[in-house]
């Protein structure tokens, strides 16, 4: 069965059948009988919230900040919440490089911006969110 939902109609032939250009099938054949199966529909589970920005907060970002946006990214990276038992000690030795990289980050950035307030930027988050979800 043809996957219509994002055919324009003027490419639908009778009976909702996918014409090709012109109208006809494959060297002359009505594109009636030439159909493909429908794709499948791929949806992943989701894994884990956005990562949000560390830098340039007061007070600055906590070991246990960079750690858990660590171990979102390696989450979403791997594709898994929760790994294998064979793929545990690889999953955490990314979760621990990846914190390790991103605390060198933040200890390297400079910025002449004057350090965010987390209450406020909390609040801004907040609302952005009620104004997006509000039905």
């Amino acid at each position: 069965m043809w996957d219509t939902e994002h055919v324009p109609a003027a490419a639908l032939g009778p009976g909702g059948a996918r014409t090709a250009p012109g109208g006809s099938g494959r060297f002359g054949e009505p594109s009636a009988t030439r159909r493909t199966p429908r794709r499948p529909v791929v949806r992943l589970p989701v894994m884990c919230r956005n990562i949000r920005p560390l830098h340039n907060f007061e007070p600055s970002a906590t070991d246990d900040e960079v750690g858990a946006a660590a171990l979102q990214y390696v989450r979403k990276v791997s594709g898994s919440t929760k790994p294998s038992r064979q793929n545990a000690e690889a999953f955490d030795r990314a979760v621990e490089e990846v914190a390790l990289a991103t605390s060198r980050l933040l200890g390297e950035l400079v910025t002449a911006a004057p350090p965010k307030d987390r209450e406020v930027e909390a609040a801004k988050r907040r609302a952005r969110a009620a104004e997006r979800y509000a039905a």
